[in-house]
């Protein structure tokens, strides 16, 4: 089984990069399960303009994202809270995807969770970003986990400081693949 994880955040020192590679670091070792992280700052993917579209076509670094998404089994994707909702460039690459046909989202299983240095942990955020995934057919895995005070949740190497939020974080993942293995 191969997951394809990702953050909807362009930031280098992301707190949803580090969650994303923390849930690949836990997810290693597991039996048949390999994982590939994308950042989606390198591929440069521009805000949605239908007229982009018409003159330029579907942008390379959308297409990148689209076959790796179709080559995958699933999916786990770390978003941040903007203002309450889904950040801007979540909803502006799963716009971009749905340009394509076939829509690589659909029919993939999807696990979301959320860091955030607020009290709440982005966990609004899961909310609304599991919308537009599911409008494009994809199986939205319906447990999440938001992680509060993500500055403070790191050590040095990127490891989460608190062992019984590491449990949890494995203990999800360990759900959510033998629920996307079964499907």
């Amino acid at each position: 089984m191969k997951i394809l994880v990702f953050a909807g955040s362009l930031r280098k020192g992301s707190y949803n990069k580090r969650f994303a590679r923390e849930a690949m670091r836990l997810l290693a070792g597991r039996p048949g399960v390999e994982t590939e992280f994308v950042d989606l700052q390198p591929l440069a993917i521009p805000v949605y303009d239908g007229d982009l579209e018409e003159a330029s076509g579907v942008p390379a670094g959308v297409k990148t994202l689209s076959d790796k998404i179709l080559a995958a089994d699933a999916l786990l994707i770390s978003t941040p809270e903007y203002n309450g909702s889904i950040p801007g460039i979540l909803k502006n690459t799963v716009d971009w995807l749905s340009r394509l046909k076939p829509v690589s989202l659909s029919g993939k299983h999807l696990l979301m969770i959320a860091a955030s240095p607020g009290a709440l942990g982005g966990i609004r955020s899961l909310w609304h970003s599991r919308q537009p995934f599911e409008v494009l057919g994809t199986h939205v895995f319906p447990e999440v986990l938001a992680l509060p005070l993500a500055h403070q949740a790191f050590d040095e190497g990127g490891k989460l400081k608190d062992p019984k939020l590491a449990e949890r974080l494995s203990a999800l993942l360990d759900r959510y693949v033998a629920h996307a293995r079964k499907a």
